[in-house]
């Protein structure tokens, strides 16, 4: 009786074996989404903590914006985007300038909000599969034991050789589904606490862009005749 895992895939039901290559492609896209993430959460945390000082040593909103415009892949790049829109558009319209501070921090809000959510893109991926994969591989074990109490009932016996094949099939559907949800989980709650370091610099980042705003619309308005 050959009891090896090649062996076992091959020779399981059907039933059991679609439930193993479900779990194996799972397990594919949940190391790709992984991977991918990872590289793209470390460069935008890298490219936020050096945007956001370059910002902080400008010596005035256009260059620092400008500055910002040298990576439109910056996280930065994009909040900013916001709030040099309404800053034009609020001047444009000859609004006062509280008017204008309230408008840009709103304007600040929303780009920190829809870039978070860029940022967050693709992890429920992982949180479908860290939840779904225990229980999927839980059916395959469910199916593996029902095919031995079967192979039972039609052999008449409760031998080792008769249960063996459909209790391993079981463990094997088992052993999939916890080699899918534990990296998702851990990958996916790390991904988490990078995510919120980065929310916290776009914070900080509308947060220094908009004392630059008014700093400059105090230093316009005291210039005036």
């Amino acid at each position: 009786m050959d009891l090896s895992i090649i062996a076992l895939i091959r020779n399981a039901g059907i039933v059991v074996q679609l439930i193993m290559f479900l779990l194996c492609l799972m397990s594919v896209y949940s190391w790709t989404v992984i991977f991918t993430k990872f590289l793209h959460l470390r460069a935008a945390q890298a490219k936020a903590v050096e945007g956001l000082l370059n910002f902080e040593r400008a010596k005035n909103l256009r260059d620092a914006v400008q500055n910002l415009g040298h990576d439109t892949s910056s996280p930065l790049y994009s909040v900013a985007q916001y709030g040099v829109t309404e800053f034009n558009l609020a001047k444009e319209a000859l609004v006062s300038t509280e008017v204008i501070v309230d408008n840009v921090r709103r304007s600040l809000h929303q780009g920190v909000n829809n870039e978070t959510n860029k940022l967050n893109g693709a992890i429920a991926v992982l949180a479908t599969c860290s939840s779904a994969a225990p229980f999927i591989g839980l059916f395959g074990t469910v199916w593996g034991i029902m095919s031995s109490f079967q192979a039972i009932g039609l052999m008449k016996s409760a031998s080792l050789a008769t249960v063996a094949p459909g209790i391993s099939e079981a463990l094997i559907a088992t052993a999939l589904g916890l080699g899918v949800a534990i990296p998702a989980a851990i990958s996916f709650n790390l991904f988490l606490s990078k995510i919120t370091k980065i929310e916290n610099l776009l914070i900080d980042f509308a947060g220094t862009f908009l004392n630059r705003v008014q700093r400059e619309l105090h230093g316009q308005k005291n210039t005036r005749p």
